[in-house]
């Protein structure tokens, strides 16, 4: 990439994530360009590139990274194939931003940290979308002045309408619940030490087998707690909500009542349905970003620690679900690169 030359940007993965990014970096955000997709389905890629000016459409990964014009990378391709993705762009030394998870499980996880760390420089930001959220941010930022005193506690609820049918159990943790690990992570500023699952008879509306909802305890170094309600077929709508509790006062975010109508004798408001519609604007910020500092030579956002530290904490919360009882989270000391 030369001067104002737009990023070009090798889309791993054209799924329904990867499709709505190569749709985002097309027509909605500026300064970059689609170069070439990657998909295991020849045809899917194929359709992705064809209304997109060169733009050229591969079924290896590695290929797509390698193909002219290509100066980033994006991975939207499912878990279990990131690691191999990310390390065919460490060859490279291509910027990533790859959705999460950074990648399945804690080993893994850590295999491409420590391969990070042998390049010497941060490459990969990790697509937790909701540091980009406006109200997160704010959130944030109120915490960071310390007015409202040390947090205490930390309430999550995280609901869907209705779970696909391959989800499982333990998915609730690594899927879903994974992103409140984030935020607590991030929110607080501290490490995950111990999770706690706990989980009420299951709902009518759940799939046979299929323990939903949820309650998860986490606790941290920082001596805070963060439960997260976790209900992925409540049947009614998409719902994300945090309420911190400090010394000093409170603060909550995800009311979403953007809309209250008063007609016919009620008041009222609608329900996002899905995670695309909550968050649009949280992924068009989190790309907008990427794209502005990878442009200028750098690396921000959620690194490759933070993907291993989720993992590593989902690991914990999966034994806890199915053996029950409190699991501490193992995780290794966190490497000078990330500090």
């Amino acid at each position: 990439m030369h001067g104002n030359q737009p990023l070009g940007i090798a889309v791993i993965g054209t799924g329904r994530m990867g499709a709505d990014h190569v749709r985002r970096i097309d027509r909605v955000i500026s300064g970059a360009r689609v170069a070439a997709v990657a998909d295991t389905d020849a045809e899917r890629a194929k359709a992705v590139a064809a209304g997109i000016d060169g733009c050229t459409a591969h079924t290896d990964p590695a290929a797509a990274m390698a193909a002219a014009g290509v100066d980033a990378v994006l991975i939207a391709s499912p878990g279990p194939a990131h690691e191999t993705a990310l390390l065919a762009a460490f060859e490279l030394d291509l910027p990533v931003l790859c959705e999460k998870p950074l990648t399945p499980d804690a080993a893994s996880a850590l295999r491409v940290v420590e391969a990070e760390q042998a390049l010497g420089h941060r490459r990969i930001q990790v697509g937790f979308m909701r540091r980009y959220d406006a109200e997160y941010v704010r959130l944030k930022s109120l915490l960071e002045t310390g007015q409202l005193g040390r947090p205490l506690m930390l309430h999550n609820r995280h609901r869907n309408v209705a779970s696909s049918p391959f989800f499982t159990s333990s998915m609730l943790i690594t899927d879903s619940v994974s992103h409140e690990v984030d935020v607590t992570r991030w929110l607080l500023g501290h490490e995950i030490t111990a999770v706690t699952v706990l989980a009420p008879a299951s709902s009518a509306g759940a799939p046979d087998g299929l323990r939903d909802p949820q309650f998860v305890v986490l606790e941290t170094d920082g001596g805070a707690l963060s439960d997260v309600e976790i209900f992925v077929n409540c049947g009614f709508g998409y719902q994300v909500q945090a309420e911190v509790v400090c010394e000093r006062g409170t603060a909550r975010v995800g009311d979403g009542h953007h809309l209250v109508t008063s007609t016919a004798g009620r008041w009222g408001g609608t329900i996002t349905q899905d995670w695309t519609e909550r968050f649009a604007q949280a992924y068009d910020d989190e790309l907008r970003a990427w794209v502005a500092t990878t442009r200028r030579g750098e690396v921000g956002g959620p690194s490759a620690w933070d993907g291993y530290a989720a993992a590593a904490v989902c690991e914990a919360g999966v034994r806890a679900l199915e053996e029950g009882g409190r699991v501490a989270v193992e995780q290794v000391e966190k490497p000078a690169l990330y500090r």
